[in-house]
């Protein structure tokens, strides 16, 4: 019985693993079928996408009217179409509104509407310089101390500055002076060489009863040899004064007031007055040649013609308020070394006062007056080689101004310039006015030739 009841027992435990482990069989089954329902409710993931093709895009209707648009490519079946909305055609009322509204240019009308506005402007440039009281150039000058004014009417400068240029200075040499004063010059000319800067360029002139160029007038470097040479031959021995009365007692053979040699008669009076020689000094027709060939000289730099001499005029064929005019067209300055009589400050005072039907003494302080230059009287040889140095200095020390003229372009009219310093007890040295010229505006561009026409 025992046995029995064992055998029992063992098959009940049995039968109770066998229903566990089909227990947990149901159970994994069960969440298996759970895991498989809620992995197949997922959504896949989005696939990648490609970008659709440019070309199928249409384009916006122009607001005026155009050559028609060119037709869209055709989609092919491995592109994506577009999502973007197409846009609609406009109607025909739209389109006859659009074009009453917007004019139609013709054909010429197009290419003139693409032509660069062009606008022609006077540009005025004013070198001045600035002395104090004794007669000291005055340094720190700025743009807010200075006023321009053209015709009495102020104008708004664009341009100032302090920066030195570049000298193209034509030497005019007078060797029509008494042999004296020519000997000075002659002293004189081996230091003017030394007052210009290798940036500098010279020519060579000379006069007498007529101009002269030396080297055929053509600029040379300042620290050159051949200027060297040039001022050699600028060199003179100068003429002898002139003895304007004689009489009996001047010359022997006069007897009795009257001429009794025939070989002599035709440099006498029949009275026994000596007819002196006409002088020359063509001081107008040298000044002119010079400014000529100087203002041949390339923007940027200083144009001015430097003058040795004693300031007299007679002879020339050139009319002084001419060669004034041609100065102030093509800004070119004068400045001056007076030697001579003229140099002694009583004399120089009484030379300027001109006799008519006489010779006039003294015209260069006019001639630096009307341009802007000055002149420095000097009597003694150092006094003249050190003008050259003081001239040169006060040139290349000069302050610009620069500014639009408002007159209009080319009316050949004289135009007033002052300059003004807002500091007391100065004195401004510029040019009194200028004559416009071509050269103060951009040159026009030409006009292309009209295409021939096949017939």
């Amino acid at each position: 019985m025992q046995f029995g009841t064992g055998n029992k027992g063992v098959r009940v435990a049995v039968a109770a693993a066998a229903m566990a482990v089909g227990v947990m069989a149901v159970a994994q089954q069960q969440d298996q079928k759970t895991t498989t329902s809620s992995q197949t409710a997922l959504p896949d993931g989005p696939k990648p996408q490609t970008l659709p093709t440019l070309n199928t895009i249409t384009p916006v209707a122009p607001a005026a009217p155009s050559a028609p648009a060119p037709a869209a490519p055709a989609t092919t079946a491995d592109s994506v179409p577009s999502s973007l909305p197409s846009t609609p055609s406009p109607t025909p009322q739209a389109q006859q509104a659009t074009d009453d509204s917007i004019p139609t240019p013709a054909a010429g009308e197009a290419e003139a509407m693409l032509t660069p506005l062009r606008v022609q402007v006077n540009f005025v440039e004013v070198p001045f310089t600035v002395k104090d009281s004794h007669g000291a150039l005055v340094p720190g000058i700025t743009g807010r101390d200075v006023s321009v004014y053209e015709n009495n009417l102020r104008q708004k400068p664009v341009v100032f500055t302090t920066d030195p240029f570049p000298l193209s200075v034509a030497i005019v040499i007078d060797q029509s002076v008494p042999f004296q004063t020519m000997e000075k010059i002659n002293d004189s000319l081996r230091a003017l060489q030394g007052a210009f800067t290798p940036y500098d360029e010279v020519a060579v002139f000379t006069y007498n009863n007529s101009v002269k160029m030396i080297g055929n007038g053509q600029f040379t470097a300042a620290q050159s040899s051949r200027l060297t040479q040039e001022l050699e031959q600028a060199k003179s021995p100068g003429r002898e004064p002139l003895m304007p009365l004689g009489g009996p007692l001047a010359q022997t053979n006069f007897k009795n007031n009257m001429n009794v040699d025939p070989n002599t008669a035709s440099y006498a009076g029949k009275h026994g007055f000596d007819k002196p020689e006409r002088e020359f000094h063509t001081l107008n027709d040298a000044i002119l040649t010079a400014a000529r060939e100087t203002a041949k000289a390339g923007r940027g730099r200083r144009r001015v013609v430097f003058v040795i001499s004693d300031g007299k005029e007679s002879g020339s064929t050139a009319k002084m308020k001419d060669v004034i005019r041609y100065l102030q067209t093509n800004k070119v300055a004068v400045y001056a070394t007076i030697v001579g009589d003229t140099s002694i400050p009583g004399v120089g005072f009484l030379d300027r006062i001109h006799l008519p039907m006489t010779m006039r003494n003294d015209i260069l302080p006019q001639y630096a007056a009307a341009t802007g230059g000055q002149v420095d009287p000097e009597f003694r040889p150092r006094g003249i080689q050190q003008s050259f140095a003081k001239i040169t200095e006060e040139v290349r020390t000069q302050y610009t101004v620069g500014y639009y003229s408002h007159e209009p372009i080319l009316d050949g009219k004289y135009r007033k310039v002052e300059v003004r310093v807002a500091r007391g007890g100065l004195t401004v040295i510029a040019k009194e006015g200028y004559y416009p010229s071509p050269s103060d505006r951009p040159a026009p561009t030409p006009t292309p030739a009209p295409a021939a026409v096949k017939p």
